[in-house]
């Protein structure tokens, strides 16, 4: 560290764990440092070694008050004695630590009196824990430390008052487990990774400090000796505790309150260039053509936009599929995948259908199912006209590969976390096009349901398709659909690709009428 004695520095390296080791060299060496982590692992512990080494150092050493900012007096008191345990550790000639008022303004001008903590040492320099607002830092210059940054009540206004501090050599460091997708901590972690702020950023998980050493330091504080299997049970008990909450608290992952299910840094996240995803839209005059006309120009679309982009998919991979199914306001979007070697869930194209037919969004389906490698399973919309479709299609492939999906509440209660679970773990992707992802973005929890809400919204943006018109979330509820057929366990499968039939070409548009039930079936594919 470049702020304290090599015998400070050797003294904590053996104490630490190394995430926290990590944590104190990250503020040594950066301005400003980020750290969202999960709850209850010790880092309060290691940014108590760092205050100390500040506030104890000499100034030609980089020495400097230390202004600790918690949300209420306990973590205060909390945080001192800590600082109070590493001083007397290391030696250092401290004060005891002292308790003091100080004046703050209030926002009508009166004045009022709030508690704070001090520790003084021999360099001159002091830590001093202050009440949780900017104004408590006006005139003062140092290290800043917030802690459990996601509870107080303006930490954007808080951090702009820290930032003043760099000027003149400050640092600042900010951490926290979160409290919500929505919460300014939430969204200043997305900025960092966004490139919009260059601060450090620095994550710690329950299990990454399980991996550590952190049970083993729980297990030596309580007198118990370590084995794999008093931690494994120590690991359940704890996960049990924290229940639906363990996501947020433990793996670092804020929730989605009310509003958006999905952030957009991670629906961009998983955004591909290579995805196409191909349109067929029909104009209001088209269901009124004849047959033979219907069926010949929507076979010739699939033929010229579906079949090259199929003749790319490995053979040997397992297909699944997606779809829900609109007809005259919301788009039909049918989104296959495969299923790579490495359990990624590898989308190769969407179809986006606005105001096709019902009979031609059947063969547009069934011309997809008929030449897709290893169809493993379907899950289809029936909610609604959807039932058409997902009868028709289960007749046809059996109800061993297909089933039909109606989406109620407690269907997406149960299958929404999947979708969001494909997007947290990267083995999901979707093509990067500003309408899909506004798509994802429609995703709302609403008492505690993810869903696509009613509303609809008309298409924007550079990819904007100039005959989308509106949409509501179809991209979304055809994804999730595509997760859980991936989710099924649908059988086994011949390690054989099904064979493609090829498409027949009726001699003119008039022969098809004269042709038999069966000959129909097979030109239909």
């Amino acid at each position: 560290m470049k702020n304290a004695k090599p015998s400070r520095s050797a003294d904590i390296g053996g104490v630490l764990l190394p995430y926290q080791q990590a944590l104190v060299r990250a503020v040594a060496e950066h301005s400003v440092t980020v750290y969202e982590k999960s709850r209850r692992i010790g880092a309060t512990w290691g940014v108590g070694a760092q205050a100390v080494l500040t506030a104890g150092a000499a100034r030609d050493q980089r020495g400097m008050d230390v202004l600790y900012i918690g949300y209420n007096l306990d973590m205060a008191r909390e945080f001192i004695d800590v600082c109070a345990m590493w001083a007397r550790s290391f030696g250092l000639a401290a004060g005891e630590i002292g308790e003091f008022l100080f004046s703050d303004q209030e926002d009508k001008g009166m004045e009022r009196h709030i508690a704070a903590f001090r520790i003084k040492f021999a360099s001159g320099f002091e830590i001093l824990a202050l009440a949780s607002r900017p104004r408590s830092l006006r005139g003062r210059q140092g290290f800043v430390i917030i802690d459990e940054a996601a509870f107080h009540d303006d930490l954007q206004a808080l951090l702009k008052a820290a930032l003043a501090l760099l000027i003149w050599g400050g640092r600042i460091l900010v951490v926290s487990t979160h409290d919500g997708a929505e919460n300014p901590f939430a969204e200043l972690v997305n900025d960092i990774r966004a490139g919009r702020k260059p601060y450090h950023l620095l994550r710690t998980t329950f299990d990454e400090a399980c991996q550590q050493g952190l049970y083993r330091r729980v297990a030596l504080k309580l007198g118990k000796e370590w084995n794999a299997e008093a931690e494994a049970a120590w690991k359940a008990e704890i996960r049990a505790f924290y229940g639906e909450s363990a996501t947020e608290e433990l793996d670092v992952v804020p929730r989605a309150g009310s509003g958006r299910y999905l952030p957009l840094h991670l629906i961009e996240a998983r955004a591909s260039r290579d995805i196409p995803v191909l349109r067929y839209t029909c104009d209001d005059a088209f269901v009124h053509q004849p047959e033979h006309i219907r069926t010949a120009a929507t076979l010739a679309w699939c033929e010229d936009n579906i079949r090259p982009l199929l003749d790319r998919l490995d053979p040997l991979l397992r297909s699944l599929v997606g779809m829900d199914f609109g007809r005259v306001a919301d788009l039909s979007v049918i989104w296959p995948i495969q299923i790579m070697p490495d359990l990624m869930r590898k989308t190769p194209f969407t179809i986006e259908l606005r105001n096709v037919p019902f009979e031609q969004q059947r063969e547009i389906l069934f011309y997809l199912l008929d030449r897709l490698p290893r169809l493993a399973g379907v899950a289809l919309d029936r909610t609604g006209n959807g039932a058409w479709l997902a009868e028709r299609t289960l007749q046809r492939y059996g109800a061993h590969r297909v089933e039909g999906i109606h989406l109620t509440e407690g269907w997406y209660r149960d299958h929404m976390p999947k979708l969001k679970a494909a997007f947290e773990d990267g083995s999901f992707d979707i093509p990067a096009n500003a309408e899909v992802v506004e798509d994802f973005r429609a995703i709302e929890l609403v008492n505690g349901v993810a869903r696509v809400m009613v509303r609809r919204a008309t298409a924007k943006g550079e990819d904007r398709d100039p005959n989308a018109g509106q949409r509501h979330g179809d991209a979304a509820i055809a994804a999730v659909l595509t997760i859980y057929a991936a989710s099924r366990d649908w059988g086994s499968l011949t390690n054989f690709p099904i064979p493609r039939r090829d498409i027949m070409a009726p001699p003119d548009n008039q022969s098809i009428l004269g042709m038999t039930q069966g000959s129909i079936a097979t030109y239909l594919g």
